[in-house]
């Protein structure tokens, strides 16, 4: 008898969805609510990441804010000659 009892419940409860509803305005909202809850969460950002992602972009804003810098490198062999130059252009 307990059987028949829980299919006579489980029948009345699929009557009572929101999804079954007669007015289309109740069933959108039934159906985005339901949407929503299998999107995917973001995940959780500790201290250290958020506190990264600052130094990041401080850092770089402070590169950006800085005049350029001109670099020249004069490489000598033991000897004393010249062994390289290099000089790296100041682009704008």
């Amino acid at each position: 008898m307990s059987e028949l009892s829980t299919l006579g419940e489980l029948a009345r409860f699929i009557g009572h969805s929101h999804l079954s509803s007669a007015d289309p305005v109740v069933r959108r909202r039934a159906l985005n609510a339901l949407a929503l809850s299998f999107s995917p969460r973001p995940a959780r950002r500790s201290v250290s990441d958020l506190l990264g992602a600052v130094l990041a972009l401080s850092a770089r804003t402070r590169r950006a804010v800085l005049p350029r810098a001109h670099v020249e490198l004069d490489v000598f062999a033991p000897g004393g000659k010249r062994a390289v130059r290099l000089t790296l252009p100041n682009k704008p």
